[in-house]
């Protein structure tokens, strides 16, 4: 039998001790169903991170910038959820005085998951730095591709220089020879035309300012001519270019002299071709006292005549300058720069045929033939005077190559503008 006060110690702390109601064990299984959860979001997350970084090491093999910032931006993603998730457990589980096995190794796994993560981190630095270094490649890799570029037109220009041409797709490197044919001369006698009218404009816009006489001008150039316009009278400056230009077409030589001339018909067409991509005026740069130079000086001395340069500017310093071997920058000199080459290249071109392209004039009063003429003003007919339609001007010969015939652009006069 326990003593009395024994008996009364057990029953007062019988007394203390409290009964848990029902709902306190709900309120424990809802916990652990919210660390499950927890736990299974951790573990998809950490999937879903795994995912990730393989899409990001792919990226990488081949190398794709695009890949590699969407795959990053993932990984980046997934690591912030991590980061959350950590966060929302600590606030809603604080550390406990007493931790249980099974806490224990849900620490355990915490941190295993951490480390983890803290490899994906150092991961994901590694391979944005190898980003940074890629770029940094890219920037210097389109440098190297901009200087070789440029190394590839003064490459394309050296060897237009020696008669060689360029196009966008073919064989042996992309560098073709142009093929010599009647119709690569045929659309040279239309620039060679296009180039004695467009520099027409010029002189006679300049002769207009000089106070000249346009009429008594086109009237000395070829007298009793009868034009059925007086703005007709232009094609008489036009026709006098055109004879000055041509005049000596028909030889080799044409303003040469016999010892600078190569009679190799080859040679003919390697210099054609040397110059028709250039710009005449950075040609004579390379090169002042070259066949191409002396023949423009000759042809400027001899189209252009001292008293009408005098009026254009007040001196002959500009004439000076080219009898010295030089070749003025001025823009009416480079205007006859582009008429000469224009029809340097037709001579050349000319005599790269075998046989040489023939070149024939048709004089004034000569009757219009269809076959060898063509007639500049289209809306002409017969005066009530005239029988048959003649030639007044030739502002352009004609050519034979081979057994075709390219006609000669005439003016008609004694004609009249159909009504």
């Amino acid at each position: 039998m326990l003593p009395t006060e024994v008996r009364e110690t057990q029953l007062r702390e019988s007394n203390s001790q409290k009964v848990h109601p029902q709902p306190m064990e709900e309120s424990m299984n809802q916990n652990g169903e919210a660390i499950d959860a927890l736990i299974s979001r951790i573990f998809t997350n950490i999937s879903s991170l795994k995912t990730a970084y393989i899409q990001l090491q792919a990226a990488h093999t081949p190398y794709d910038p695009d890949k590699i910032q969407v795959a990053d931006k993932q990984v980046i993603a997934e690591l912030k959820n991590l980061s959350e998730l950590k966060h929302f457990y600590r606030e809603n589980n604080p550390k406990p005085v007493c931790v249980s096995p099974q806490d224990s190794r849900l620490a355990a796994e915490i941190q295993e998951q951490q480390s983890l993560l803290k490899t994906y981190e150092v991961m994901v630095k590694k391979f944005q730095s190898e980003i940074q270094n890629k770029d940094s490649e890219i920037n210097q890799l389109q440098h190297q591709i901009e200087e070789a570029m440029q190394k590839r037109e003064k490459l394309e220009k050296n060897l237009k220089l020696r008669g060689l041409s360029t196009r966008d797709s073919g064989e042996q490197n992309g560098f073709f020879p142009v093929d010599l044919t009647p119709d690569l001369f045929i659309s040279a006698v239309e620039a060679a035309y296009k180039a004695i009218h467009d520099f027409s404009k010029p002189l006679i816009n300049m002769m207009k300012a000089a106070g000249w006489d346009l009429d008594a001008a086109a009237q000395s150039i070829e007298p009793s001519v009868v034009y059925a316009k007086r703005a007709h009278k232009k094609y008489a400056f036009e026709s006098c270019i055109c004879q000055r230009m041509f005049l000596g077409f028909q030889q080799e030589s044409f303003t040469e002299k016999p010892e600078d001339l190569s009679v190799n018909r080859e040679s003919f067409f390697h210099q054609y071709l040397a110059l028709r991509e250039l710009d005449p005026l950075d040609a004579l740069g390379q090169n002042p006292d070259s066949n191409f130079g002396k023949f423009c000086r000759s042809k400027y001395l001899i189209l252009i005549h001292p008293k009408m340069e005098a009026s254009f500017f007040g001196n002959l310093d500009q004439r000076n300058y080219v009898m010295g071997g030089g070749h003025p920058r001025t823009p009416f000199y480079q205007a006859f720069l582009k008429l000469a080459k224009s029809i340097w290249l037709l001579h050349r071109l000319a005599h790269s045929f075998d046989p040489s392209v023939k070149v024939f004039q048709v004089n004034k009063g000569t009757e219009f033939s269809e076959v060898y003429m063509e007639s500049v003003v289209k809306n002409l007919v017969p005066d009530e005077s005239e029988q048959k339609p003649k030639a007044g001007l030739m502002v352009m010969p004609g050519f034979w190559i081979g057994g075709t015939v390219i006609q000669s652009r005439v003016y008609l006069t004694g004609m009249k503008v159909a009504d």
